[in-house]
């Protein structure tokens, strides 16, 4: 008994120290080497035109800098730097969101702290690598093919061009995989909403395919925008191509 009480007392001094409720966020965030008193802006998007809508500025304060505030939903934000080039993008969504800024190579600042979050951290880097050939050949192959342009050897400009496109290829394949494989396996990630929704605009997926990850996705997910929009996807999929002929009546569907 004497155990029991012990656990539920540990239980609720880990539930008393959450720094946030439901419905909140709390982004905290390391921006070392960076000037106090430079902005740091969280950027969304208008539900409407989908244009970037700055939400909420916050200073550096001795490398350190906090925003909190209220969110419905799970959606892709972005945090900008003042003087630095880039954005840092991020789900923002309900937890304590940790913020590790880059002020040299922006792209390279860390996100953590809730589920969402780690998923997409790790998502990014499965499909960096899976892309790290494509820019490996970029990078080892950018000054024969100036040179090349150079002395018009149209020769080495297409047996590279071909090589790359080979390259280019079948990144775009393996990444597809990628995407489909993420989605059947994780119903209860952000990521996955994302996903079906960018399948939903590529007509040479399946509407089969998308309707099956939709289905399996969880509750809580399709009851986002992101969820409900592709939602309205399936439907319109379903719907008769215009000028096509209707079925005559009493004929099997």
């Amino acid at each position: 008994m004497k155990k029991i009480f012990l656990l539920l007392t540990a239980s609720v001094a880990i539930i008393s120290c959450s720094k946030v409720k439901d419905g909140e966020y709390l982004i905290t965030g390391t921006a070392t080497g960076i000037e106090n008193g430079k902005t740091i802006i969280l950027q969304g998007r208008d539900k409407t035109t989908q244009m970037p809508i700055s939400l909420d500025t916050v200073k550096v304060e001795n490398g350190k800098f906090e925003i909190k505030g209220k969110v419905t939903e799970p959606a892709i934000h972005a945090l900008l730097v003042q003087g630095a080039n880039g954005q840092i993008p991020f789900i923002l969504e309900t937890g304590e969101i940790k913020v590790t800024v880059d002020k040299d190579s922006i792209h390279k600042s860390k996100i953590s702290g809730t589920y969402s979050n780690d998923e997409f951290v790790k998502f990014n880097d499965e499909l960096m690598k899976t892309q790290k050939k494509l820019s490996s050949f970029q990078k080892n192959n950018t000054a024969k093919m100036q040179a090349a342009q150079q002395s018009q050897d149209t020769a080495v400009i297409n047996g590279l061009m071909k090589e790359f496109m080979a390259i280019q290829t079948e990144v775009q394949e393996t990444s597809k995989k990628q995407y489909v494989a993420y989605a059947e396996t994780h119903p209860k990630s952000f990521i996955t909403a994302l996903i079906i929704r960018g399948m939903s605009d590529d007509p040479s997926v399946e509407a089969k395919k998308i309707e099956s990850l939709y289905n399996s996705l969880d509750e809580s997910l399709k009851n986002t925008s992101t969820g409900k929009e592709i939602k309205s996807k399936i439907g319109q999929a379903k719907l008769p191509a215009v000028g096509a002929s209707a079925p005559p009546v009493g004929s099997a569907q």
